[in-house]
Formats: C-alpha cells, structure tokens, sequence
C-alpha cells in the first residue's frame, strides 16, 4: 500500500509562511562579456546540474506570437547566469550547454520553454529533468509549481511579482527587480532538488 503524500498548502497558507531566501544582485552574473560566458560555462559544467528556466516577453493577444525566450537562466547553489538572447555572440556558447548531457538542467513546468528554445535556439535540450516528474512520482496528481514546492519542502513563501511576471523581457537592460526574479526562478529549483536529495544522472550523450 503506497502512503499518501502530505497535502499541498493552500495559497492562503503560503502567504503566512515567512519568505524564502533568494539570490541577492551580488550572485547574479547577467552574461556581458566573453570571461562571464566562460565563468558560467566552467562553473556550470563543473557544477554538472543547475536549475533552470527562460524568461519571455509576454504576448497579450491570441494573434501574437511568442518570440522568447529572451532570457536563459542557471543558478548552483550559489550563483545564477542570466543570457540574454539579444547578444548573439554568446548564443553558440548558450546552445552548448543546453544541449550538454553532461549538465543535468532542473526546473518546474519545463515544456513550454523547451519549445521555444528549440524554435529560436535551434538546439535540441538534453540533460532536463522536470521536478513536476519528482512529485508526481510521490503520488501528487496535480502539477507541483516552484511556489507550491518550496512551501512544501521549505515550509517558505516563494514571492513571484506578477509585475515581473508581466515585464518586457526583451529589454536590452533589465531591472534589479527582473535580475533577482530570473535569477531565483532557477536557483529555487535547484534548492529543492537539492533538499530532496535526487540523484538523477544524466542521460548518456
């Protein structure tokens, strides 16, 4: 008999909860020259897991297409590396990693963004677990969000601005406020596989 898994809190019962810790703007690298591509690409590779996550401007009419990813995000346990797709000169450094085997990418709700970035990116992903995989092998039968994660692994409130959410991704320069919402996207992910304590090898290349 499989024993049932502890109820997800509410959104009432989140909003109690005292704030989860995030990444400050100082272990945030947002990727500007050819040393911090090769400072992300080293430390991730050497890391061989990181939580990730893209960013997309938002569409706000059935008509509009989606263009994003505008920003691809990693983060270890202590740093987050933020790509934005408008410098095209570390894209081929970028498609590396995300078709790299050999680093195992960790995020909540993974499918749309694998889309987009096979549609612009032209880079098949490899190497991605889906933490909604991990829950739902608990026995959770709906789909487990970072929010509702980090409350139940963390007993902490994951804040998500929705004014974030909703930003112009594409900006050229981001806000602190996009910088740190980015970043800890990615770098909650990681936590809670960390706490989990998974193991998940990637698959051979």
């Amino acid at each position: 008999m499989t024993s049932t898994p502890p109820p997800l809190p509410e959104r009432e019962q989140i909003a109690l909860l005292h704030p989860f810790d995030g990444l400050e703007l100082r272990d945030i690298v947002v990727v500007a020259t050819t040393q911090d591509a090769e400072r992300a690409a080293a430390e991730l590779m050497a890391a061989g897991i990181a939580g990730f996550d893209t960013e997309s401007k938002p569409t706000f009419r059935k008509d509009e297409v989606n263009h994003g990813p505008h920003v691809v995000q990693f983060a270890t346990l202590s740093t987050a590396f933020l790509f934005q797709l408008h410098r095209i000169e570390f894209i081929p450094l970028l498609q590396q990693l995300i078709g790299a085997s050999a680093l195992l990418k960790v995020g909540f709700g993974l499918s749309t963004d694998l889309t987009l970035i096979r549609n612009r990116l032209d880079v098949e992903p490899r190497g991605v677990f889906d933490l909604d995989t991990e829950f739902r092998r608990q026995g959770y039968r709906k789909s487990v969000g970072v929010k509702a994660a980090v409350a139940l692994v963390f007993d902490r409130r994951f804040v998500k601005s929705r004014k974030a959410t909703t930003s112009n991704w594409a900006n050229k320069q981001l806000s602190d406020a996009q910088i740190r919402y980015a970043a800890n996207d990615a770098y909650a992910s990681i936590r809670v596989y960390d706490a989990l304590g998974l193991r998940i090898a990637p698959p051979p290349a």
